[in-house]
């Protein structure tokens, strides 16, 4: 990660006796790092768009205006995406791309069209309704779900960049600073992202958004600060406020104290220096203190522009990449070709190393236009994953044969997700079978051998591991719906949050059991669930037998250190209390008590002494 810029001290006016105090807002850490500056504040540009009628006349002249804004609203795309790729941040070059594609998405077209000859309304009108349209079809707004909130966010971004250009407002929302600067807004779409890749914001924050939003991942593609979802922040700052933007604990302080500057910026130092000392140590293997258990980092992919991402931290290529997103915001499913062209992308960033590619995990909560489901009164038991690729074989097989072809660039995997019956598995497997006779007729070169495995994520898969084992090439462990199925917790519920653990010992004796099968039939494990990006949660996962993990990019370079600070009999003996501990409280309270006092610079992304300082100026 890229230094974190701090204003500097000369241009920040000292908090006084009669200053008054200083108001904290909490959200959510969505890229790290803590920064102090003055604020821009950006409203919502969608307020105050026009709603008039238009006559009968003029609807050929009204959908043809819709249609140069489209055309418009593209070119600002592609120059966006095009500058972002010659930057630091053209990790996120790819988002904007498929937002080119969204532009002219004939469903919008459709809707638009609608509003605009049926019920007579303007362009900049018809734009707004048909985008309010599709986006409750993806349920409510203030959807809890990060998913749901994330697809409202894309059509929301596109119709926003049509009117736009529709109302003659500007390309994007921040332009021309003359000083280094904090952007707050209620959201930012990915082009008013990206063009700050040239701009000097040093912090952005955000009333809505999470960790996985397309404003996180930008975020930290230009190694910001960000805190996201800090409710009502429009309501307490105004422009040219000072803040603190403290991306490490998700915390926005308003016009901060003298003391509160003081201890930011000493924070920010010490942030700054612990990051270096991690990338230092990018390119070594990790490895257990006493050098005797060696464990892979594998990176999940959403996008693939994240996979620069990865490299860059050091990640041995890819745990899990999630296709699914190749399906959302379309009519149609993706061609074969496009799925190619995406997965050999990302072979190409990552080789030698091998990717894991999901086959899509659709349905449930991730509803998409192009694949129709009935609703379901509960959907995360429902037709989803596996179950709903298996009612599609022609979609899957295109999807399969993409994934062959592009074996031929460098080492994939292909796992299938929500397996709960080995008929399944088997299912997926003769279509992958199908596939690869399909691609080798056509004479294009694929891989001698392509392994086909499984996620485990539900308990029947669990208790089956040693029966899975025998027609699985590997498992992987994905412990967010696994423990959702096995609490019996909706794991968007707010309320029962803080008890959707994994530390709970029923999900660390499913684990453990399914490394033991999986050692019985010597395949190998990975976890690929947010539980391998918390270091605690790390150290217990080698304690019990794992040396694969897979977690978010930007975790890679703690959980190395955190693993390297440790011997193997530690963490073995330490899991093995765990696994008798009769609460997740127990097994928290025995990681803190053995591991907290080593790991407190990893915890607070800080370093805690200044020996071997980096010359940072």
């Amino acid at each position: 990660m890229k230094r974190v810029s701090l204003i500097p001290r000369e241009s920040i006016p000292v908090a006084s006796a009669t200053s008054p105090s200083s108001i904290t807002i909490e959200g959510i850490a969505a890229s790290a790092g803590i920064v102090v500056g003055p604020a821009l504040v950006i409203g919502n540009p969608n307020a105050s768009y026009v709603r008039r009628a238009v006559s009968d006349a003029r609807v050929d002249d009204e959908y043809q205006r819709f249609e140069e804004a489209v055309s418009r609203s593209k070119e600002v795309l592609i120059e966006l995406s095009e500058r972002a790729a010659g930057t630091d941040s053209r990790e996120h070059g790819a988002i904007l791309e498929a937002y080119v594609v969204m532009c002219g998405d004939p469903m919008l077209a459709k809707k638009v069209a609608f509003y605009i000859r049926k019920e007579l309304r303007c362009a900049e009108w018809a734009v707004a309704s048909a985008g309010e349209e599709i986006a409750n079809l993806f349920g409510p707004a203030g959807s809890v779900d990060e998913y749901i909130a994330e697809r409202r966010h894309d059509i929301t971004f596109v119709c926003d960049r049509i009117l736009r250009e529709l109302m003659g407002e500007p390309a994007t929302l921040v332009q021309n600073l003359q000083r280094k600067t904090v952007v707050v807004a209620h959201d930012l779409s990915p082009a008013d992202t990206a063009s700050m890749a040239r701009e000097p914001v040093v912090a952005i924050v955000t009333e809505v958004g999470s960790r996985t939003s397309h404003t996180a991942i930008m975020a930290r593609a230009l190694a910001v600060p960000a805190v996201l979802g800090a409710s009502h922040v429009l309501h307490t700052v105004k422009n040219g406020d000072l803040v603190i933007v403290d991306g490490l604990r998700g915390v926005v302080v308003v016009n901060p104290t003298a003391i509160e500057i003081e201890d930011a910026e000493d924070r920010a130092r010490r942030h700054d220096i612990h990051e270096k000392r991690l990338n230092a140590r990018r390119d070594e293997p990790c490895r257990s203190k006493c050098g005797t258990a060696s464990v892979v980092l594998r990176a999940n992919l959403e996008l693939p522009s994240e996979a620069i991402i990865a490299k860059e931290r050091g990640a041995l290529g890819v745990g899990l990449y999630r296709t699914e997103f190749l399906f959302v915001d379309r009519v149609v499913p993706p061609s074969e070709d496009e799925q190619f062209e995406t997965f050999k992308s990302v072979i190409a960033t990552l080789a030698p190393h091998p990717i894991t590619l999901r086959i899509f995990d659709l349905g449930g909560d991730k509803f998409v236009s192009c694949f129709p489901v009935p609703p379901e009164m509960n959907p995360a038991l429902g037709l989803r994953a596996v179950r709903l690729a298996l009612t599609r074989p022609d979609i899957l097989l295109t999807q399969l044969r993409a994934m062959v072809r592009a074996s031929a660039f460098g080492p994939i995997r292909i796992m299938v997700p929500m397996v709960t019956t080995v008929q399944e598995l088997r299912d997926v497997k003769a279509l992958l079978d199908k596939a690869i006779v399909d691609i080798r007729a056509r004479g294009i070169p694929c891989a001698d051998v392509i392994p086909l495995g499984m996620m485990i994520e539900v308990p029947a898969a669990a208790m089956l591991a040693d029966i899975f084992a025998r027609e699985a090439a590997f498992f992987s462990v994905g412990t967010n719906d696994l423990v959702q199925y096995t609490l019996a917790i909706d794991r968007t519920n707010e309320t029962l949050a803080a008890q959707a653990t994994p530390f709970h010992p029923a999900i660390l004796r499913m684990i453990r059991m399914v490394q033991a099968a999986a050692d019985g039939r010597g395949i190998p494990v990975s976890l690929c669930g947010a539980m391998a990006s918390d270091p605690m949660a790390a150290l217990l996962l080698v304690g019990l037998g794992l040396r694969e993990l897979s977690m978010e990019s930007t975790s890679i370079g703690d959980i190395k250190e955190t693993l390297g600070r440790f011997d193997l009999a530690t963490m073995e003996r330490i899991a093995q209390a765990a696994l008798h501990c009769e609460s997740a409280e127990a097994v928290e309270a025995l990681l803190a008590r053995t591991y907290a006092t080593e790991l407190f610079d990893i915890l607070a992304g800080e370093a805690v002494d200044l020996d071997g300082l980096f010359d940072a100026e």
